[in-house]
């Protein structure tokens, strides 16, 4: 097309045609443009995360060796959940145990007790008309029955004894006093020995004074 032709169609209000735009993709090394991946797979350059290497490796061991650690570990927690146990029940079975003694011993103290009250049953020698106050050591305090005069040398002499029952002090033949003791002998509160020493028993002589403000 001639300028003078051109310059009057643009007179004419036609636009040029554009021009064609230029290929942006690099050349390639024959000048073609730019080769084709190939269709194998093989050709051009793989992604890094794709090819196995030291650092998939690296991961792949070190996963495992946090699973055998987590392992481990989990083994442990286990042993150491039955050791818990264990110990547990061996604790709950010598509470129970020891429940169980303590039952016991409760059930024979009262089956001693029953049959003490049928041993002595009628048989106590407390008499109305006793004036002397016979003192002696009991469960860690002083205690006293009231005995007449031959009564206290029976008493000093071996020849009787006093038991408790009930919270009351029960004077007893010495063969009562034997039978009584071998039945419950917790009971026995007073025995004596007329042949052991005077120190042993120093309530023994009825002079033996004991200030009236004192608790009994």
């Amino acid at each position: 097309m001639s300028d003078t032709l051109r310059n009057q169609l643009l007179g004419l209000g036609f636009k040029p045609a554009p021009k064609p735009a230029k290929d942006a993709r690099p050349p390639h090394r024959d000048g073609k443009g730019v080769k084709p991946p190939r269709k194998d797979g093989k050709g051009g350059r793989r992604d890094a995360s794709s090819r196995p290497g030291r650092g998939d490796a690296g991961h792949a061991a070190t996963g495992k060796g946090r699973g055998a650690g987590g392992k481990a570990r989990s083994q442990g927690d286990i042993e150491l959940a039955k050791a818990y146990a264990i110990r547990a029940q061996r604790e709950k079975d010598e509470r129970i145990a020891a429940e169980r003694a303590k039952q016991e011993e409760a059930r024979l103290r009262r089956e001693a007790r029953a049959r003490l009250a049928i041993l002595i049953e009628g048989k106590a020698l407390n008499s109305d008309k006793a004036d002397i106050a016979r003192h002696f050591e009991y469960g860690g305090k002083i205690k006293r029955i009231y005995v007449t005069g031959e009564q206290l040398k029976a008493l000093n002499a071996g020849e009787l004894g006093v038991i408790q029952q009930n919270g009351r002090y029960l004077l007893v033949t010495s063969a009562l006093l034997a039978e009584a003791e071998a039945t419950f002998a917790p009971c026995v509160a007073l025995k004596v020995d007329p042949n052991a020493p005077v120190a042993d028993d120093p309530y023994a002589d009825p002079k033996y004074q004991v200030p009236d403000d004192l608790v009994w």
